[in-house]
């Protein structure tokens, strides 16, 4: 008889560094079955998936409230699912909204968790602390300083390394030159990069301004711009921009965006710290409903916000790596302002690559896929 594996990666990022994890598994134990909510990488893999990523993909504290009552029917029946099938172990990843509310009821069960991607209790919402110490049974960390804050409170987690690295060890590396021919850019173009996010809600907030930013931009600079687009997401970036012939968009995958810009505007979020890892002098953008920003602001212990400088300068400082412009900050003047600084300064430019790319270091590991499929491996 198969033994079984539950996996819920409510997100796009989730899904790709879960679907590490379960290549790692099948290859030394393709008997196993995994079953859960994914999206297409695990679905690529054999998983079978109740519900799907681009389902879940919800953000803020309005929309989460907006969509309270389809939340509660994915719980309900995944629970069904998980009394029906009884797996002999669950991995979750990040998703802290849903994971952690199966966490207890894995726990209770009698069902071993492990949790990969930690909460950013560190973050914000402290109190999950004692969930986590109640109900995981492995915590597997993707930061080392989450090490000690989680054994302050009790918690021993383990520190496998950055996911991130994994997947960028993977990425084919193509010339400027050859990148440029490619796309028609000359060379004497500077390249600017745009990574408003993985999200609708973040597309339809960041991508105006950041193409607001383009426009004025393009005014003074022979600049190309290069587009990165989450594969996931169908839209036109025209209909954030009517009418303004000065902007060349490219239209590439993220990663690319992050080899081959100059500088990039970044939304947010995991995209920061791919950025990172290239070495990318960045302009970190973040807005959000205003209720969102009310509530958050109030919550959020950090002084930054992106995993960029959090990574390079330290948990608790107050120092930027790299500049950030948060809500009403985060408008077109004010991005065209601080990329048009960059491109000024090479010096600081490069102090900035400097900095990001001796950061890089603290994610290192040889395999947190292979590493994480092992502590599974000791459930099944």
């Amino acid at each position: 008889m198969p033994r079984k594996l539950f996996v819920l990666a409510g997100e796009v990022s989730g899904d790709m560094h879960a679907a590490g994890v379960i290549a790692c598994l099948l290859d030394r134990r393709p008997d196993v079955r995994v079953f859960g909510i994914g999206g297409e990488r695990l679905r690529g893999l054999g998983a079978e998936l109740a519900y799907d990523t681009r389902q879940m993909s919800i953000m803020g504290f309005v929309d989460v409230l907006r969509h309270a009552g389809f939340l509660k029917k994915v719980i309900r029946e995944m629970k069904a699912l998980i009394m029906e099938e009884k797996p002999d172990v669950a991995l979750l990843v990040d998703y802290p909204g849903m994971n952690l509310m199966m966490s207890r009821f894995l726990h209770d069960l009698g069902i071993p968790v492990i949790y990969y991607i930690a909460p950013q209790v560190w973050a914000w919402k402290e109190g999950r602390v004692r969930k986590i110490r109640e109900t995981v049974d492995r915590l597997l960390v993707i930061f080392d300083f989450e090490v000690a804050f989680y054994r302050r409170h009790g918690v021993m987690a383990e520190f496998v390394g950055n996911p991130v690295i994994e997947e960028l060890h993977e990425e084919p590396l193509h010339s400027s030159s050859d990148f440029r021919m490619a796309h028609g850019i000359e060379e004497g173009a500077v390249l600017v990069g745009l990574l408003p996010g993985s999200r609708r809600q973040e597309i339809s907030m960041m991508l105006p301004e950041m193409l607001g930013a383009a426009g004025m931009l393009a005014g003074t600079r022979n600049a190309v711009f290069l587009l990165g687009r989450a594969p996931h997401l169908d839209y036109r970036w025209q209909e954030y921009a009517p009418g303004d012939s000065r902007i060349r968009i490219v239209e590439c995958p993220g990663h690319d965006v992050m080899k081959y810009s100059s500088v990039a505007l970044v939304t947010s979020g995991t995209a920061t710290l791919e950025a990172l890892c290239f070495g990318l002098p960045m302009v970190v953008v973040y807005r959000t409903g205003w209720l969102n920003y009310q509530i958050g602001k109030r919550l959020v212990k950090l002084k930054s916000i992106s995993l960029a400088n959090i990574v390079a300068r330290g948990l608790g400082s107050s120092d930027q790596a790299v500049p950030e412009l948060i809500q009403h900050e985060a408008n077109a003047a004010g991005m065209a302002r601080e990329v048009g600084l960059l491109l000024d300064d090479p010096v600081r430019a490069g102090l900035m690559r400097k900095e990001l790319l001796e950061a890089r270091d603290k994610l290192a590991s040889a395999s947190p896929s292979k590493a994480v499929s092992m502590v599974i491996e000791e459930y099944l």
